[in-house]
């Protein structure tokens, strides 16, 4: 069994102790309320005194320091999409079973059946190599809001901002817009491209419940997986090389084996990636009327495909199981969006306030803020045609049919075919075009794509105005007979046909794609999007956006009494609460926890959400928890707290009031899916995968305790 520190041995300085009087003054004071906000790390010193007095023991400066290690060097953001933690001195890095699942995808064969059967590294030299995943980390974030403000050419000032902050440095750097132009930070990061998977627990453990609990509380999901990172000998960024060597990272998390417990005090740290907090009834309006409930559509039709095509055989399973996932997460968020969005009445909440913000503007006599609200909703209006139009069109060629994506691969070549040969680099295009080929290829099904198409091709054209729709893609009788006509005309569904051209790549050959129907049929539906839908989008976007820059001014002015947080845009942020349970709907009561005894109820041989291995319904039932029990003696899976979370916090390391590593956060509550839009304090919750959970399953059932070897244990 692993050793066990003494919290003593944490090196953060940390509060003084509490008197008994002040202990019993925070007890008689316990604010059950979720606490709303997401926070940039550098401006926590403004709810610094909250968080303490709901139970951190640290200062804003052991969360985020400039010359210090602090816990943002332990956050990572993982692959541009989620947050991971590092968990060791030795580059370990603990994030998502659904963040990693590509990966996993990735590496699984019917041979190496990853996705089914898990897979552990038991040394370095077994950990899994992955293309093009990265890990990002944080070096500064700075406050450039007055240079920008003051400069008579701002994007000038921020390519010279960014220049003076990375030249010569291996940073990366970018000047990123906060609250709709009313601030701006300069964030600096450092990547790192060596990134291994070390261990992932089966399927049926990381995606236990499917898409039947996904957004679901009760749940019991093991959604966790661990890389590592490698660097250069001088611990600087590396592509992959045989010689790297384990990343030393600036912090690691300490693991609290003793866990959590209601009540207490946590944090989750991460990047979240949007929220719109600040929509005005109108828009509200538009997404659960019309905008959601067409992306719905469009995704049902493809899951239908793939579901079916997936219980046919195990090649299909793996396959399409990445693909699935992708698909399916954001459909069911969307549909419990809409349903708390409506119960919650929150276009009533949203005129309400709206109605209080014009009366509140006219005492202020600020003519700008007493007609931002109507020139908002103008431009929603004049926005929303082409906001829908970017939405479908986002669908059926990043979230459907994988053969137009690929198609469009190919079109650097086709359109330039002379330049790039000129300029020495078509070998280097046609390599690239090999890669990608072999890697479209290694888990994809014509016969499956072909049905996606069809399926997608009746919901895509009833959602748009005829003008968003390529005139090749109207009035089509039989879409599958259509879709079948293309793919049978078209190299780009054979792998043979495609590697027989690559092999021997001529002009004569490229040229002949540029005629090919899927090729044609992508090129048309990107003409009418670039030139119809991008520069009217774009255009309202911005103008929306300069409008809501206004109105989230004003708000702060009018309503000094409430706190406002910038929107979530991919950065950094803090958002901080309590283990607590719910009550959402009138008679029912969630708690906090649930434990392994609920895996054993839920499981149903056979099933494709709740079906286990045998070996670990065998050691469920054996109850052999070790040092991971409760004080109940049960083994904790899951937990929710009143964490103010969105996409994006996927993987983020949720953190109790010592800085330890206490879970995982992966999900909100089907009650709080809505809270991109409108957060509700009685019944958002976000729910972590307990750390218990995940180093049982690390120990005891995969047999990979060298792992917690490296972690630094504590007990608190």
């Amino acid at each position: 069994m692993p050793q066990i520190s003494a919290p003593a041995m944490f090196s953060f300085t940390k509060l003084s102790v509490f008197t008994l009087a002040s202990t019993l003054a925070l007890t008689l004071t316990f604010d059950s309320q979720a606490k709303e906000g997401m926070w940039i790390p550098t401006l926590l010193n403004a709810v610094e005194g909250d968080m303490q007095a709901m139970g951190m023991h640290l200062s804003a400066e052991d969360i985020y320091s400039i010359n210090e290690g602090s816990l943002k060097d332990a956050v990572v953001h993982f692959n541009g999409g989620c947050t991971a933690e590092m968990i060791s001195a030795e580059g370990l890095l603990l994030t998502n079973h659904h963040c990693g699942f590509g990966q996993i995808a990735f590496h699984s064969t019917v041979e190496n059946d990853y996705l089914s059967d898990g897979f552990w590294a038991m040394s370095r030299e077994e950990e899994l190599v992955n293309p093009d995943l990265f890990a990002r980390f944080i070096h500064r974030i700075e406050d450039v809001s007055e240079a920008i403000a003051n400069s008579d050419n701002p994007e000038q000032t921020k390519e010279d901002l960014v220049l003076a902050a990375t030249d010569g440095s291996g940073l990366e750097g970018k000047v990123v817009a906060f609250d709709f132009g009313n601030s701006h930070y300069l964030i600096t990061t450092i990547t790192y491209n060596d990134v291994r998977l070390v261990g992932a627990p089966p399927s049926a453990v990381g995606k236990f419940g499917g898409d039947t609990d996904n957004w679901v509380w009760p749940r019991h999901t093991g959604d966790f997986s661990m890389f590592r990172i490698y660097s250069d000998a001088n611990n600087a960024p590396a592509d992959y090389a045989a010689e790297n060597v384990p990343f030393r990272p600036g912090h690691h998390f300490p693991v609290n084996i003793g866990g959590t417990k209601e009540g207490d005090f946590t944090m989750v740290f991460g990047f979240p990636g949007r929220t719109e907090q600040y929509l005005t009834s109108d828009a509200v309006t538009r997404v659960i009327d019309q905008l959601n409930p067409a992306r719905i559509q469009m995704r049902e039709a493809s899951l239908a495909v793939i579901n079916s095509a997936r219980a046919e055989s195990a090649e299909l399973r793996i396959a399409y199981a990445d693909k699935q996932s992708s698909i399916a997460n954001a459909w069911k968020k969307w549909i419990g969006q809409n349903k708390g969005l409506t119960e919650l009445d929150a276009v009533g909440k949203k005129r309400n306030l709206e109605m209080q913000f014009m009366a509140r503007a006219s005492a202020a006599e600020n003519p700008d803020w007493m007609r931002v609200i109507s020139s908002m909703q103008a431009e929603n209006l004049a926005l929303f045609p082409y906001q829908l139009a970017r939405s479908m069109f986002i669908e059926w060629v990043y979230y459907g049919p994988d053969i137009l994506d690929f198609a469009q691969s190919f079109t650097p070549v086709i359109e330039s075919w002379q330049s790039l040969e000129e300029r020495g680099e078509l070998d280097a295009a046609i390599a690239k075009l090999k890669a990608g080929t072999e890697n479209h290829f290694r888990q994809y099904d014509p016969r499956v794509d072909e049905e996606i198409l069809a399926a997608l091709l009746t919901p895509y054209v009833s959602h748009l105005e005829p003008q968003f729709i390529p005139n090749s893609m109207q009035n089509i009788e039989n879409p599958s007979a259509w879709a079948s006509e293309m793919f049978s005309k078209s190299p780009f569904s054979s792998r043979e046909s495609m590697e027989d051209m690559l092999a021997k790549p001529s002009r004569k050959s490229f040229s002949k794609l540029s005629k090919d129907p899927i090729f044609k049929l992508v090129q048309s539906m990107r003409s009418v999007y670039f030139d119809q839908v991008a520069p009217s989008y774009r255009q309202h976007s911005l103008a929306l956006d300069s409008l809501t820059g206004v109105y989230t001014k004003a708000l702060r002015n009018l309503f000094p009494e409430k706190a406002f947080f910038p929107d979530a845009n991919s950065t950094m942020r803090l958002t901080y609460g309590r283990v607590e349970g719910s009550s959402p709907y009138d008679g029912m009561e969630y708690l906090p926890f649930t434990t392994a005894q609920g895996i054993l109820q839920k499981y149903i041989p056979g099933d494709a959400d709740f079906d286990l291995p045998l070996d670990l319904v065998e050691a469920l039932r054996a109850g052999d928890w070790g040092n991971y029990a409760d004080e109940t003696g049960s083994l904790p899976v899951c937990f929710t707290g009143s964490n103010h979370t969105t996409g994006g916090n996927s993987g983020s390391p949720a953190i109790d009031g010592d800085g330890y590593l206490v879970g995982i956060n992966f999900d909100r509550s089907w009650e709080s899916t809505m809270s991109d839009i409108l957060f509700d304090e009685t019944r958002c919750r976000n729910i972590m995968v307990d750390i218990r959970y995940v180093l049982w399953i690390t120990d005891v059932y995969a047999g990979a305790g060298h792992l917690l070897d490296e972690m630094d244990l504590v007990r608190e």
